[in-house]
């Protein structure tokens, strides 16, 4: 029986203090494949050390990148020839590796990867990936677990209306675009900050993208980019998890390192529920004097509130006073997470993509379970206001997006232990 981590929290304690956020996983992932586009080396700083970064080196490697990692700096250096193909046993773990799709076939002309895997939080199709590249020429078919593409006389621009403003499609369509003969149009695009990192680093590269932030992206093609270095925009869902974090626990928590405006909605919904926010220019500070109020929250694409934080907001609605509603309009597991946040105490009742939360005065402690990175750490905020001691069960989660988590919980004023427990036993007939 191998053991696990696990992370104990001991609940009634309030967040005060400083927390620097680093590189953003979302965006940091993308710009390696980014890197994919040009022949030498790229450099891309302000890296989270994370698992999910180390898992998409050896995506690189595979791919023949040379990758090399020094504290916060990943160099990509990138042969003239790539393989064109992503193994399954790595994509399988780690979904963002599909972004290399769009950098392979522009490229190489050719590419098979391998459909991703990633966390347990709903559906999340390759069709408007596949309907994009399909319209700027591209061969595409599916076989035995792969998405097998192919483009023999090369890309060429087209006009793409998305019928979602997904994030990975609006990545791969636009890395495939810049080297496409012509001009591409992609309308409904998302607009997510790392959207906008994403497409700097290929303009700095020498692309030519117009519209970066807007819903609709027109994308010049160019016959080759250069290597460059590139510094990754702050994590705002790290920043946003110390800010809910923050409201739940009546703390006062000052986050360094992250655009505010990239979290107003959810700024504004913890003002909303009795926070009190000052803005500074790339930090801010939250602070709730007393118990939170009841709010409703939605999740919808950016510049919305982010789908990512929905275990924070259900957390926070869970120790509010007042009912809350918590609509989920993204992915379709998310609620995974309410069921183990039950265990703490809350009083979460789901109807659908609703979640209708009772807010309670104190949480209960227990042992729960992350389902992916975003509960994980949710659950270990909400532990903080029990009455006990939390043990969160599958931390490996909250190590694909949140490095140094621990160290920051201590910071902030935590009584936090990380150990090593028996696996749960595997019985069989």
């Amino acid at each position: 029986m191998t053991d696990v981590d696990v992370i104990k929290v001991t609940g009634g304690v309030r967040l005060a203090g400083e927390v620097g956020v680093v590189g953003a996983k979302n965006s940091a992932l993308k710009l390696m494949a980014v890197a994919l586009l040009a022949s030498g080396q790229s450099e891309i700083t302000n890296v989270p050390r994370i698992t999910d970064i180390a898992l998409m080196g050896e995506v690189l490697r595979r791919l023949g990148a040379t990758v090399d990692f020094e504290a916060d700096v990943v160099r990509v250096d990138v042969p003239e020839r790539l393989h064109p193909e992503a193994d399954y046993d790595l994509v399988r773990r780690l979904r963002a590796s599909i972004c290399v799709l769009g950098p392979l076939l522009a490229r190489c002309g050719e590419v098979r990867v391998a459909h991703p895997g990633g966390d347990a939080i709903g559906s999340r199709g390759l069709d408007m990936h596949v309907n994009g590249l399909a319209k700027m020429g591209a061969d595409i078919t599916g076989e035995h677990g792969f998405v097998v593409a192919s483009a023999p006389s090369g890309l060429h621009g087209a006009r793409i209306s998305l019928d979602f403003p997904s994030v990975g499609a609006t990545e791969n369509l636009v890395m495939a675009a810049v080297l496409a003969r012509g001009t591409t149009v992609i309308d409904n695009v998302a607009r997510e900050p790392e959207i906008v990192d994403i497409c700097e680093m290929l303009n700095a590269m020498g692309a030519q993208i117009e519209g970066a932030g807007s819903a609709e992206l027109t994308v010049h093609g160019v016959t080759s980019l250069n290597p460059v270095t590139h510094a990754t925009i702050g994590d705002r869902i790290v920043a946003g998890t110390w800010a809910f974090g923050a409201a739940m626990t009546q703390g006062d928590v000052t986050v360094l390192g992250c655009d505010p405006r990239w979290l107003e909605i959810a700024l504004d919904k913890i003002a909303q529920a009795g926070g009190q926010i000052d803005h500074g220019e790339d930090s801010f500070r939250v602070r709730m004097p007393d118990r939170p109020r009841a709010v409703d929250i939605r999740t919808l694409p950016f510049p919305g509130f982010a789908t990512d934080l929905l275990p924070m907001a259900i957390g926070m609605a869970s120790v509010a006073e007042g009912m809350s509603m918590i609509t989920e309009n993204i992915f379709d597991g998310r609620f995974m997470f309410a069921e183990e946040l039950k265990r703490l105490g809350a009083d979460i009742k789901i109807e659908g993509h609703h979640a209708m939360v009772r807010g309670r005065e104190r949480l209960s402690c227990a042992e729960v379970t992350a389902s992916d990175i975003r509960a994980g750490a949710g659950l270990v905020i909400a532990g903080l206001c029990g009455d006990g001691i939390t043990t969160v069960r599958a931390v490996h989660h909250i190590d694909r997006g949140y490095p140094n988590f621990v160290d920051d919980l201590r910071t902030l004023g935590v009584e936090v232990i990380r150990a090593e427990t028996p696996a749960d036993p595997v019985y069989t007939l």
